[in-house]
């Protein structure tokens, strides 16, 4: 057994606002030139004025920090310097003031003590809304994206900063995004969707937008809850700045769809399991997105709609299959259907859950191996949060009728020790046919992730990174400029070292999944959602994946 994570990744006081110079053993290679961003929880308690200690119930809701990695080839040599820098100070100041955290959550349990009165009242009278700099935005990140950008005059002139990066905005699953300094990661503004384009009003939308990485074009969905949820996809131009609503979807329960998926000449809206009670009205009554989530049906299709991104038709064509949930979508292509290959089948892959267990799993005393409400997530008890890599085929793309639902086809399921969630491929694969998926794997080695996977689709097997007692986030993968395999690059992942309770950035070779370098940091570095790379030696637009 691995030695279960230590509460320190969960509970991150510390900043490290200077940057600072960190200690690189092993190689790590020459094209590794540029800035690593993370984002994601830091602490979660906070001692209040009124001699109480608050603390966040669920890991969704941690306070949000970004941390910030440089990678500086030096001839012969490579330099690694970090700092970080919370996001929201003003909100744990207000706590330590009330007591309390006010304002909508993730996950958040409501005071048991609210009376049945106050529930009803808020759902008809809602609170007002949390200030803007108390906005605990930190799931994901972009880099340089269209649309929001607030260059200054002087950084349009000099280019922005020295690492090429002029906008850096983190974003949640709601429709508004923060920017934040990309030297200093100061938290700056924050700015709604509708800023984007005046019909985009609703209040939720995935964290993981999707863009073309030829045009720079990002995509997204815009939700509107009600008695009939209104979904609108949109296109924000690389070129022009401009947004574009592509479709508008009303067919559909509104549901906490975290990623999509775009292929060559389609976006990809899948509505899993997951759907928001009352049409969403339970959010106020609840005052948090989890407990507003009806429980899981078995008889509620999972419902696929494609839009067309390139010749403003719309939605094209409509799918359905067997529930599941899911967090993370990883690729989708276009190629000759298999039964008549002059028509066209989308293949998409997805790691996926077969129920909503998994997102009550994250509370943190469920993940914490010292608390009793752990041994619930236990031997056999875990099963039913289990993760698994499935591919699907939607077949006859070009000859669907929108107005019909088709059958959504299960091509491949990995068994759930080969599987992962935090998935990533290899970048420059995006929209293309493609082989191998990275992530987090879950071998119950510990309460938490355990290891980092890669798995070769066409052979079904799998290819470890474990270490006793250490805990690896997400893996971001840096292609080689020079490769021609698929599997030609190296992962980037920060791991806690359970023993010394510090963290490193691993460099780790993508295809035989053998460390290469490190980079150690004398601290720990919360254990986040999310990254983001921008390479210095390669051009390019930035990637929303």
């Amino acid at each position: 057994m691995a030695v279960n994570p230590t509460f320190s990744q969960f509970e991150v006081i510390h900043e490290e606002r200077e940057p600072v110079e960190l200690t690189v053993s092993g190689h790590i290679p020459s094209y590794i030139s540029g800035t690593l961003y993370r984002t994601g929880p830091g602490g979660r308690q906070v001692k209040t004025d009124k001699g109480t200690t608050f603390a966040v119930d669920h890991w969704f809701d941690g306070f949000s920090q970004n941390h910030r990695f440089q990678i500086i080839q030096t001839g012969s040599s490579t330099r690694v310097v970090y700092n970080s820098r919370r996001s929201v100070d003003p909100l744990i100041e207000n706590i330590r003031l009330t007591g309390n955290m006010a304002g909508f959550s993730f996950g958040q349990k409501r005071d048991p003590c609210t009376s049945f009165f106050k529930k009803v009242m808020s759902v008809f009278i809602p609170g007002p809304s949390r200030p803007q700099e108390e906005a605990n935005i930190g799931v994901t990140l972009s880099i340089n994206p269209p649309g929001f950008d607030l260059q200054t005059a002087e950084n349009k002139k000099a280019g922005g900063h020295a690492s090429g990066i002029h906008t850096l905005l983190a974003k949640t699953d709601a429709a508004v995004v923060r920017h934040v300094d990309p030297e200093t990661l100061e938290p700056r503004g924050v700015v709604s969707q509708k800023a984007l384009h005046p019909d985009l009003t609703g209040n939720l939308s995935a964290a993981h937008a999707k863009s073309d990485s030829v045009t720079g074009d990002v995509f997204n969905y815009n939700l509107t809850l009600g008695r009939t949820p209104i979904y609108r996809v949109f296109r924000i131009s690389a070129a022009t700045g401009q947004t574009e609503i592509l479709a508008t979807i009303t067919d559909a329960p509104g549901a906490y769809l975290h990623s999509s998926l775009i292929t060559e000449n389609y976006f990809i809206l899948c509505v899993w399991s997951g759907c928001y009670a009352w049409g969403g009205l339970k959010i106020l009554w609840e005052k948090n997105m989890l407990d507003a989530i009806s429980p899981f049906d078995p008889n509620q299709k999972a419902l696929w709609y494609v839009i067309d991104r390139k010749q403003g038709k719309g939605v094209v064509a409509k799918y359905e299959c067997d529930p599941f949930f899911c967090f993370h979508t990883i690729n989708a292509w276009e190629e000759p259907s298999s039964t008549d290959p002059l028509h066209t089948d989308i293949v998409a892959d997805l790691s996926i859950y077969k129920n909503l267990d998994v997102l009550k799993r994250f509370y943190y005393n469920n993940i914490k191996s010292s608390c009793p409400a752990s041994l619930n997530y236990a031997g056999d008890k875990r099963r039913s949060s289990d993760v698994f890599l499935r591919r699907w085929r939607l077949p006859s793309v070009d000859t669907a009728d929108p107005l019909e639902f088709r059958e959504a086809v299960t091509v491949h399921t990995a068994k759930h020790d080969h599987s992962c969630d935090l998935p990533v491929i290899n970048p420059c694969f995006l929209t293309k046919p493609s082989r191998y998926i990275y992530g987090a794997c879950d071998r119950d080695l510990s309460t938490f992730f355990d290891g980092l996977v890669k798995y070769d689709m066409e052979t079904q097997t799998a290819t470890y990174f474990s270490v006793h007692g250490h805990s690896p986030g997400e893996a971001i993968f840096v292609p080689n400029p020079d490769g021609t395999a698929e599997d030609d690059g190296v992962l980037l992942s920060v791991v806690l070292d359970g023993y010394t309770e510090k963290s490193y950035l691993l460099v780790l070779d993508a295809k035989t999944m053998k460390e290469v370098g490190r980079a150690d940091v004398d601290c720990v570095v919360g254990f986040g959602f999310h990254g983001v790379y921008q390479s210095q030696a390669v051009g390019g637009p930035s990637t929303d994946i």
